[in-house]
């Protein structure tokens, strides 16, 4: 098992705090969003970490270069960070992953260690971590199932009445489903016109072809994604002493 951090975003809805730094490598308490998440897979046995990497890539670089030696890490730049999403970033992770499962993470969320320690033990080969316990307006990732626990839709334009909650951005994906998702994201972002879609739009055509994505009820465990300085303010509430 590999993890993939996509970590090539500018952070733009926090600025100033990331004029000058990163945002995986802004800190809570001390230690950086992307220190917390490579202590915690590390914490759970995972030892190849592939990063993808634009805005500031040296300075991300050099933190995991010099911070965590013993992880051996693959570093992938996208050069076109600005004016490509995470859909066209996860592409250019898996070309490195050679069909392994892999665990992918956004770089900009804190969480529980229990987390990943459940997703790596599901059942299912590849899920979604859903926490269902939280206010869905038109920001979050929403995601919808049929009666098998499979995921039927997972974007920001379902409506929030229709979703069992959000896609927290940590995810783990079979090593066929990979092979698979690879083929079709070469393909889909081979015309520009495709390179502003998130990484779910793939996911979901996937599904309407017969590939199954379950979830992962997180719901009662602690998480942050960090998009803006009133998220920041609750993951120092959160996890300012974990």
């Amino acid at each position: 098992m590999k993890a993939i951090i996509l970590a090539a975003g500018v952070g733009s809805r926090i600025k100033p705090l990331t004029d000058n730094c990163p945002k995986s490598l802004l800190k809570v308490d001390g230690k950086t969003i992307l220190e917390r998440m490579l202590l915690r897979i590390q914490a759970c046995g995972i030892t190849e970490v592939v990063f993808v990497l634009g805005y500031l890539q040296e300075q991300v670089r050099d933190f995991v270069t010099s911070e965590f030696p013993s992880i051996t890490a693959t570093f992938v730049v996208n050069d076109a960070f600005a004016t490509t999403n995470t859909g066209y970033s996860l592409m250019l992770a898996l070309r490195q992953t050679q069909g392994a499962t892999i665990v992918k993470f956004d770089a900009d969320v804190i969480f529980d260690e229990q987390i990943l320690r459940h997703l790596i033990d599901s059942d299912h080969e590849t899920c979604l971590c859903i926490d269902k316990h939280i206010q869905l307006d038109a920001e979050e990732i929403k995601v919808t199932v049929d009666n098998d626990n499979r995921v039927m839709m997972v974007s920001k334009s379902v409506p929030p009445k229709d979703a069992i909650g959000e896609s927290i951005g940590i995810e783990k994906i079979s090593g066929p489903t990979t092979t698979v998702l690879l083929a079709h994201l070469e393909k889909f972002m081979s015309n520009p016109a495709h390179h502003q879609e998130y990484y779910e739009a793939s996911y979901e055509r996937l599904i309407a072809t017969g590939t199954p994505f379950h979830t992962l009820d997180i719901s009662n465990l602690n998480w942050v994604e960090i998009d803006t300085k009133e998220d920041f303010a609750l993951a120092h509430e959160l996890f300012g002493q974990a």
